[in-house]
């Protein structure tokens, strides 16, 4: 479970093709995700990461060297098909976010790391300190957003401000700007989309009719 407050970020050093299990027919199958933090606090094997709002297990013991952070991840073949993991490159920038502790401040919303989709940018428009994001989703996922709810973009947590057929609007901070990747989204890019896990729960129930 995560916040939505990205609290590092970090840099992609290396992709690496994920071979088969021994004995196991196919080809390589997903890749290993090695990835730099600064001042980041050390996680354990096995710990959840979320990067940019997808929920990933660290995969070999974290290395701490000079003040950064190595860590690695499986990112398996379903994973790269529902995400843009799959698009990055080294050098790239990330959001991170460890996972939330037991009484830790819970300043954004439930995240649980679970990307429902990819949506793609609109437009981007810049008018002094006020930031406006449109972005485009599919039919399915638009139906779950919700003017003044919240959304995970790149595993942001943001406040959605206005709400188009199959678009929503959003308002980035300064601080956002500054602390996460999205001050560098531009008209196309692709970015990885959690919706409010209430209204993923409330169209579930709706769709399986339990409200009879």
């Amino acid at each position: 479970m995560f916040t939505g407050l990205i609290q590092h970020l970090g840099c992609i050093k290396d992709l690496t093709p994920l071979q088969a299990a021994p004995g196991a027919a196919g080809e390589a199958r997903g890749i290993s995700l090695a990835v730099e933090a600064p001042g980041m606090d050390l996680p354990a094997m096995g710990d959840s990461v979320a990067v940019n709002g997808c929920c990933l297990t660290v995969s070999a013991a974290p290395v701490e060297e000079a003040g950064l952070v190595r860590l690695e991840f499986d990112v398996v073949p379903r994973t790269l098909e529902l995400t843009t993991l799959g698009g990055l490159q080294v050098g790239d920038e990330i959001n991170l976010e460890p996972a939330l502790r037991v009484g830790d401040q819970l300043g954004g919303h439930m995240v649980q790391g679970h990307v429902d989709g990819v949506g793609i940018i609109d437009s981007v428009t810049r008018d002094g300190g006020d930031v406006r994001v449109w972005c485009r989703l599919s039919g399915e996922l638009a139906a779950l957003v919700v003017e003044r709810g919240s959304i995970t973009v790149d595993g942001v947590s943001l406040t959605v401000t206005e709400v188009d057929q199959d678009r929503f609007c959003v308002a980035l901070i300064p601080v956002t700007l500054q602390e996460t990747t999205l001050g560098r989204l531009e008209p196309g890019s692709s970015v990885n989309i959690e919706c409010d896990m209430l209204a993923r729960l409330v169209a579930r129930a709706i769709e399986s009719r339990q409200w009879e």
